[in-house]
């Protein structure tokens, strides 16, 4: 009988982060008609239009300020061997990212502290609770 390789699932990024706001009465039972109306699927569609709106607004502010602060934009993955290249090399990293950082399972406090002398984030950090207590006194 041939033996069959399980291999497991690819870890999924996730493409969006969840985030709660509070609406005034009249504004949610605008956005309601809007909706009833055809003009919107759903509250969600509209608050995404509503956003996507904003920073299309704001476009050339937002890239200014990312060329600025010279911060790296999008998703941004770190994993131990990467982090063990930069321990071995005697290195360290200061971090700054506009977007997504996801920090690997396989990546230990320990290590984290040792290499990740700062770090700065404007979206969401996805990591471990204990490499982010680790690094809870280097973030900005």
């Amino acid at each position: 009988m041939a033996e069959v390789k399980v291999v497991p699932p690819r870890a999924r990024v996730p493409d969006s982060e969840k985030i709660t706001i509070n609406l005034g009465f009249v504004d949610l039972g605008q956005i309601d008609l809007l909706v009833q109306d055809g003009f919107y699927s759903n509250r969600t569609d509209f608050i995404r239009t509503a956003i996507r709106n904003q920073l299309e607004r704001h476009g050339e502010e937002v890239r200014k300020s990312v060329r600025r602060k010279q911060l790296d934009l999008g998703l941004s993955r770190i994993d131990r061997a990467e982090l063990e290249a930069v321990k071995a090399a005697g290195d360290t990293l200061e971090l700054q990212v506009l977007g997504l950082l996801s920090i690997a399972d396989d990546v230990s406090p320990e290590l984290a502290r040792e290499t990740i002398m700062s770090l700065r984030v404007l979206g969401a950090l996805h990591a471990s609770a204990a490499v982010k207590a680790a690094l809870a006194d280097r973030m900005r």
